[in-house]
């Protein structure tokens, strides 16, 4: 039988980044916690934490972590059951979220939601590709991803699909590709891209030019959906920006079509666990109906 006051210090080491930051939360020392962890290891028999600077769930850890949260969730659902006739306990909901939906749609879709339940949002930001990894490590009871394989134990929506456009400002434009948006003048123009695992701008270009080898060309890396965009609009670097944010600039020609494609789409699903949770059904509803994407 798991002792659940273990589990809830090595949720609190993971989620704070430290023994310290989880002693304050749980009012304990950090020896104290220390502690909690070796004995939880030494009942299951497997290292769970790193003893590295933030610490890391090895893969044992991941999967009691995944147990934990599912438990909490059903616990706080029961609880909601029990004082039905009274307010509603507030909770906390982990999910992972890509950063253009959540600098575009995200917040308008489940404002309703937020207003008429109180939870709180724990958002884990990262990369539409990455964020699957979230769930699959149970670090996130949902996730919005660009994959649409479901994780086992987990149900997956189709929301729709978010179209990129390569644009950069008219200066920018006639500063490098002045003779051309070619891999020759691609090679002096800085780009901008999300973080070191956003492969979009990358494969766009590989879409355009698929016979030819790309040049290398110079790149900023800035992990900030508002501030990328606001990168491309000061004229600073060209980029693949969503066409919600893209759009008002392009019909005032503050920004222009690169490529004159359609673009690229990249279609977002739904993940959450497949548990019987009325707050998870809510917030669900509310994502999958209330998502504007174009």
């Amino acid at each position: 039988m798991l002792d659940y006051k273990l589990l809830d210090a090595l949720d609190r080491v993971i989620a704070e980044g430290g023994f310290d930051k989880a002693a304050r939360k749980l009012n304990l020392t950090q020896s104290a916690v220390s502690q909690r962890i070796r004995l939880l290891e030494d009942q299951v028999g497997h290292l769970l934490v790193t003893r590295t600077l933030p610490p890391r769930p090895t893969p044992q850890g991941k999967a009691l972590l995944k147990h934990f949260i599912q438990v909490k969730s059903l616990e706080a659902d029961l609880e909601t059951e029990l004082k039905a006739d009274r307010d509603e306990p507030r909770r906390t909901l982990a999910l992972g979220v890509n950063a253009d939906s959540l600098a575009t749609w995200f917040l308008p879709a489940v404002h309703p939601f937020l207003d008429a339940h109180p939870v709180l949002l724990d958002l884990k930001v990262d990369d539409q590709d990455q964020t699957h990894q979230l769930l699959r490590d149970g670090e996130v009871t949902g996730c919005i991803s660009s994959t649409g394989k479901p994780v086992q134990g987990c149900r997956t929506t189709f929301i729709g699909t978010m179209h990129y456009d390569l644009v950069a400002t008219p200066a920018f434009r006639d500063r490098h590709f002045s003779k051309g948006f070619t891999p020759e003048t691609l090679a002096d123009a800085p780009a901008v891209v999300y973080n070191r695992k956003d492969d979009l701008h990358r494969r766009y270009l590989a879409f355009l030019w698929p016979d030819g080898a790309l040049p290398d060309y110079p790149i900023h890396y800035l992990p900030s959906s508002e501030s990328f965009a606001d990168m491309v609009i000061r004229g600073l670097a060209f980029g693949m920006v969503p066409r919600l944010q893209a759009a008002p600039h392009l019909e005032t020609g503050a920004l222009v079509n690169l490529d004159p494609a359609p673009g690229l789409g990249v279609d977002l699903y739904w993940h959450r666990w497949a548990l019987s949770s009325p707050v998870l059904d809510e917030l669900s509803r509310a994502i999958v109906e209330n998502a504007v994407i174009c």
